[in-house]
């Protein structure tokens, strides 16, 4: 695993108006900054910064030859704060964009004056529509997987339902889990992978040991703080913009090319919107393309289905 580094940022506001000093922390693989272009990869709610290497969870796309080839890039994964890797005070407000800016401010004190593309998924692909907007010229590729440039009613609604499990159950991050879970996958995945068989060491369906196996693994390594706070960021993408027009105006100055990468059966951000979005934004914007990708899994085929995203998007680091 790469070591973690770190940069601290003094006297940063928050849009809700708090100054406070943050720590950020970031892994970084293949080349050494600098030595060659730069891909900056967002994570997941649930994520970190080990994106590659032997337990990096896109260790699939990314090494010598792959995808994202280590030989060729600068690889940049940065913790969201309050993500669990550091210590944070939960008692400041953050929303996405807080997140997106001191990202840049980041990015931008490593002496990075250009990033060849800007790629995450879920929150991590909110992110890079946030980033994206914030900076119009700084990206040379926005690539938002399994996510939209803002959080939809949808969103918004489940985003609630989890907040009020982890404030009101007796088992918060374990329940929380579960319920997501169910929005992560779908009905087709879940019936084809159990097939309603029975677990006969403990007479339990095999769904319902899977539901806990993730609540349970996610208490290991998740607080109840940060779950709740980064619930709440999930919620908050593209938050600052009132309305689609103060989009269009924005995504129009964006010299990005921007590829929107959906999938078909995802509950979460679903395809449809994703579409839309395309199709509204393709009228204003050269450079804007669509990628859908056709998988059983739902919304978590971003970190399943590596040779579908390979196919679609591959072209980008050639």
């Amino acid at each position: 695993m790469n070591k973690l580094k770190n940069i601290v940022h003094k006297n940063f506001q928050l849009l809700s108006g708090e100054i406070i000093s943050v720590n950020i922390s970031f892994q970084t693989f293949g080349l050494d900054i600098n030595e060659g272009p730069t891909v900056v990869i967002n994570h997941s709610l649930t994520g970190n910064s080990n994106v590659a290497g032997n337990n990096g969870w896109w260790k699939n796309l990314i090494g010598p030859n792959k995808m994202i080839c280590t030989n060729k890039f600068c690889i940049i994964c940065i913790n969201i704060p309050g993500n669990g890797i550091e210590d944070f005070d939960f008692n400041k407000n953050w929303v996405l964009n807080d997140v997106a800016r001191i990202f840049i401010k980041t990015l931008k004190k490593l002496n990075i004056k250009k990033v060849h593309s800007l790629i995450g998924g879920s929150i991590g692909g909110g992110l890079v529509w946030e980033m994206g907007i914030l900076d119009p010229n700084y990206f040379k590729n926005l690539v938002p997987l399994a996510c939209d440039y803002k959080s939809s009613d949808w969103l918004i609604s489940n985003t609630y339902l989890q907040n009020l499990i982890l404030i009101n159950s007796k088992n918060p991050i374990n329940d929380a889990r579960v319920h997501a879970m169910l929005t992560y996958r779908n009905p087709k995945s879940l019936n084809k992978r159990f097939n309603f068989k029975i677990n006969p060491e403990n007479n339990t369906m095999e769904v319902i040991n899977w539901l806990e196996f993730h609540g349970s693994k996610l208490k290991k390594s998740f607080s109840l703080n940060s779950y709740i706070h980064m619930n709440n960021l999930l919620s908050t993408i593209g938050l600052i913009h009132k309305n689609r027009n103060d989009f269009k105006s924005l995504i129009n100055k964006i010299t990005s090319k921007i590829h929107l990468v959906g999938i078909d059966s995802d509950l979460l951000f679903p395809n449809f919107v994703i579409r839309k979005t395309y199709d509204y934004f393709s009228k204003i914007k050269k450079d804007i393309y669509y990628h859908k990708i056709k998988s059983d899994h739902g919304h978590d085929a971003f970190l399943i289905e590596f040779n579908k995203i390979e196919e679609k998007i591959s072209k980008i680091f050639k």
